[in-house]
C-alpha cells in the first residue's frame, strides 16, 4: 500500500512555506509563496493553484495549515483557544476548509501576569512539535521561549500551555535600529553577535535595578565617545533589549520553574543569542530548531485527524 502523501504549511505574515509530505513528515518538496498581507487574490484561489501540481502527481491532498492564516486578515478566522490548552483541545478546534480537506490550526489566548490579553498564532504549533520531539517536555512544569519578532515565553505544566507572556523584542529592536539615531545607518546590516552583543548583556546585568529605557541611549553616547564603531552599536542595542526580555520573564516566572533550565525553540542563531543572554543569568537552554518543531507539529496534527477520520469512517 502506498503511503499517504499530504500537505503542510506555516502561512505566516510576510512568508509562507508548503511542505508535500509522507509518513511521519518526511519532506518530498517544497513551496515558497506570499505571506498573509500580501495576498491580493482568494485564498482558496492561491492555495489550489499553488498544490496543484502536487495533486497532479498525487491526487487529492489533505492539509494542515498555521500562522496568520487563521487570523482576521487571514484564510478564515479561527478562534483563539483558552489556556490552560492540551494539545488535544487546540487540535480540536482546527478550522475545516474545502470540504474538509483543509485544517487550519487555531493559536492560544490567554490573560498575562500583568492582567493583559495575550495572544499567540504559529507558536502554538511549534509548542506541539517540541512535546513530540522532545517527551520529556510532557512532564511537571516548565518555562519555554519562542525568541522571535514577538517573542513568546510559556510556561508548560505536564505538556499543557498554561500561560504565556509577549515580549516585542525583535520588532522594538529592528525599529530602533532602523528608525532612530541610535544606530548609524552603516551599521544596520551588522550582525549582532560578538563582544559588542555580550558587552551590552553585561552593562544590563551590571544594573538590573536600572530600567532599559534609560540604558538606550548608550547606544548613541558610546559611539560618539569613540568606544564603539557603527557595525556595534547595533549588536549593543541587541544585548541591552534582550538582557531585558531574559531577565523580565526569568523574574516573572521564577517561583513557577521547576528547574533552572529554558527550552528555547526558534531560529538557530537567534537561539543563541538568547542562550547567551540565559548563561549570564545562570540559566541553562535546551535548544529546539523552530522550523523542526512547527513541522513536527503540523504533522502530528494531520495524524490526529486522519486517524480520527478513519475511526469515524470504521
Amino acid at each position: 500500500m502506498a503511503t499517504e502523501r499530504y500537505v503542510v504549511g506555516d502561512w505566516g505574515t510576510s512568508r509562507l512555506r508548503l511542505f508535500l509530505c509522507e509518513g511521519r513528515g518526511v519532506i518530498l518538496d517544497s513551496l515558497d509563496g506570499p505571506g498573509v498581507a500580501a495576498v491580493k487574490t482568494p485564498f482558496d484561489e492561491l492555495f489550489e493553484s499553488m498544490i496543484r501540481p502536487w495533486e497532479a502527481l498525487h491526487g487529492p491532498l489533505s492539509a494542515v495549515l498555521c500562522g496568520m492564516v487563521g487570523s482576521s486578515i487571514g484564510w478564515v478566522q479561527a478562534p483563539y483557544v483558552a489556556c490552560p490548552a492540551k494539545p488535544e483541545k487546540i487540535i480540536d478546534a482546527c478550522i475545516a476548509l474545502r470540504a474538509g480537506s483543509v485544517h487550519i490550526i487555531p493559536g492560544a489566548r490567554c490573560d498575562n501576569r500583568f492582567q493583559a490579553p495575550d495572544v499567540m498564532r504559529g507558536e502554538e504549533t511549534q509548542i506541539l512539535g517540541a512535546l513530540t520531539l522532545d517527551p520529556t517536555l510532557r512532564h511537571g512544569r516548565l518555562l519555554l521561549c519562542l525568541p522571535g519578532t514577538h517573542t513568546k515565553w510559556a510556561l508548560l505544566e505536564d505538556g499543557i500551555i498554561f500561560e504565556f507572556l509577549t515580549a516585542p523584542t525583535g520588532e522594538l529592536f529592528a525599529a530602533l535600529r532602523d528608525h532612530s539615531i541610535l544606530v548609524p545607518g552603516e551599521g544596520r546590516a551588522a550582525k549582532t553577535e560578538g563582544a559588542a552583543f555580550e558587552q551590552g548583556l553585561k552593562q544590563f546585568n551590571d544594573f538590573p535595578q536600572a530600567q532599559v529605557l534609560h540604558r538606550l541611549f548608550e547606544c548613541r553616547s558610546r559611539l560618539l565617545n569613540g568606544e564603539f564603531s557603527a557595525r556595534n552599536a547595533a549588536a549593543f542595542l541587541s544585548g541591552l533589549l534582550i538582557a531585558s526580555d531574559v531577565s523580565g520573564a526569568l523574574q516573572l516566572f521564577a517561583t513557577s520553574m521547576a528547574e533552572t533550565t529554558v527550552c528555547l525553540i526558534g531560529d538557530p542563531q537567534l537561539m543563541q543569542l538568547y542562550a547567551a543572554a540565559l548563561q549570564h543569568r545562570s540559566c541553562d537552554a535546551r535548544q529546539l530548531d523552530g522550523g523542526g518543531a512547527s513541522l513536527a507539529g503540523l504533522t502530528q496534527v494531520h495524524q490526529y485527524i486522519a486517524s480520527r477520520v478513519e475511526t469515524n469512517a470504521v
